[in-house]
């Protein structure tokens, strides 16, 4: 009874929060960026819970039970790619004002190619928050003892409530909140008692074979295909871009991704050994995603139970909140204003376009049920489709619309096809699907010429935001004027 008391204030905690960022969203910026206000600490929290969701907890989890602490590799993909999202875009994207990823490409490519991206980019937003709703039931279920699509309809609503009510400033609200108890719930309680449950490191040793205790056990190449996957695919993740410009300097975005990633790489190791340690304590799981939960209910006494729960829901709820948010904004500033809707801009506009693709994300739960698999499929397209022509886009130059559209069209096909000729998890859809488009691309940009109406646009600093620091140029100007910022939304 006091677990669930626990869980329930916790699930009330967060409505509460969208209550207080309501008030704050004032504006579309407020609603979809926060203002850009967030400092280091509010701002490395958010970067750190959009990372780690159902996929990174109870699916990192799931990895340790099956394979040891190699488990770890899919979360330190992750890690790696937040890091080098800070090191290597945060200084364009900050100055530009793009926080979509089709804004980028329509910029430099036109409204046609950024179009396209909408798609892909809505697809993989979608996909991965579905992923966090159906770890949200998976969790809720062995608390509550309910079904799972009644489990995860309760996650759904509640983030639904925050998320809807105030946008990215209750959601950074909440990841706050999240951050925290997912780091005492983690490190502090679940992992030293299962390790001390499961008799220490020298006796899990002893009970499981050598493979469990290699970096790479999961084997090389899953690991390179983790890494092409959710390294490269990170890199351009909708909610990264969109958290990147909640940051208040440039320097708040570099530093704080780079410190959100060293975090990532710790939390994957520790899910790991939570994993290694539920397969001593409960080696006959029929579902190794079930590693997280049962570990935990046979572990902690009443109220720490509770408080890991917690730690998990709040780990899905964090990523799921950016990830819906971040297909809403694409849907609304990339897709429905550039085909005419002008009215588009309001946050009671934002606001209905979240609430769509909340719905539209629920029914897909209640048909997909593999964590893991969901964000598989997804970042295997993303990564496929669209890190050639964004790479491009931001520094060459000489890449071409014809280019763009090409390499986009060429990397989905291909992905798609070896999807169903190797399989899902196989390594071949990402890596052929990214090669062919990078072989599209290149050649394509050196025979045709780039187009004439989107010619020059480079990711130099856009008047509003040049302003504010004192250092516009007339060619930043000239060069920002044919394309409306996506700033104005």
């Amino acid at each position: 009874m006091i677990d669930k008391l626990i869980i329930v204030l916790y699930l009330l905690l967060m409505v509460g929060a969208g209550y207080v960022g309501m008030r704050r969203s004032r504006t579309s910026e407020d609603f979809t960026v926060a203002g850009r206000r967030l400092g280091p600490f509010m701002y490395t929290s958010a970067m750190s819970t959009v990372v780690l969701g159902a996929a990174s907890t109870v699916g990192g989890v799931s990895l340790g039970y099956q394979y040891g602490i190699s488990g770890m590799m899919l979360v330190v993909s992750l890690a790696i790619g937040i890091a080098a999202i800070g090191v290597f875009f945060a200084g364009r994207l900050f100055r530009s004002g793009v926080y979509t990823v089709p804004a980028a490409i329509s910029r430099r490519f036109g409204l046609r190619s950024g179009l396209l991206s909408s798609l892909v980019v809505v697809f993989y937003t979608l996909m991965v928050g579905v992923s966090q709703i159906i770890g949200i039931g998976t969790l809720l279920t062995v608390v509550f003892d309910v079904s799972p699509t009644t489990a995860a309809f309760i996650g759904w609503a509640t983030i639904m409530l925050y998320s809807v009510a105030g946008g990215m400033w209750s959601i950074t609200l909440t990841d706050v909140v999240q951050f925290l108890v997912k780091t005492l719930g983690i490190f502090a309680v679940l992992l030293p008692l299962a390790l001390h449950k499961a008799g220490g490191l020298s006796a899990m040793r002893d009970e499981l074979p050598g493979s469990f205790f290699s970096p790479t056990g999961i084997g090389v190449g899953t690991i390179g295909a983790y890494f092409l996957l959710f390294f490269f695919g990170f890199m351009i993740d909708q909610g990264n871009w969109q958290r990147l410009l909640t940051a208040r300097s440039e320097k708040v975005a570099r530093w704080g991704a780079v410190v959100s990633g060293l975090y990532c790489a710790l939390y994957g190791l520790a899910g790991a050994l939570i994993g290694t340690a539920a397969r001593v304590l409960l080696p006959q799981l029929a579902n190794p995603d079930d590693a997280y939960a049962r570990a935990a209910s046979l572990i902690l006494p009443v109220g720490l139970f509770g408080l890991v729960m917690a730690a998990a829901l709040a780990a899905a709820m964090s990523t799921a909140s950016g990830l819906l948010i971040g297909a809403s904004t694409v849907l609304t500033n990339d897709v429905l204003r550039p085909l005419g809707g002008g009215r588009l801009s309001s946050v009671r506009a934002n606001r209905i376009a979240l609430f769509a693709v909340g719905l539209v994300a629920l029914a897909v739960s209640y048909a997909v049920d593999s964590v893991v698999g969901a964000v598989t499929l997804a970042a295997d397209l993303l990564a496929a489709a669209l890190l050639v022509p964004v790479v491009g886009a931001l520094f060459w130059r000489r890449s071409t619309t014809v280019a763009a559209v090409g390499s986009m069209l060429a990397g989905s096909v291909v992905c798609v096809v070896f999807m169903v000729v190797s399989g899902l998890y196989a390594n071949e859809p990402v890596m052929y699907g990214m090669a062919a488009a990078l072989v599209v691309f290149v050649p394509l940009s050196l025979l045709t010429r780039p187009d004439p109406a989107v010619a020059g646009l480079e990711f130099e600093e856009l008047p509003d935001r040049a302003a504010e620091h004192g250092t516009a140029t007339e060619p930043a100007v000239r060069a920002a004027q044919p394309v409306p910022s996506s700033r104005s939304a």
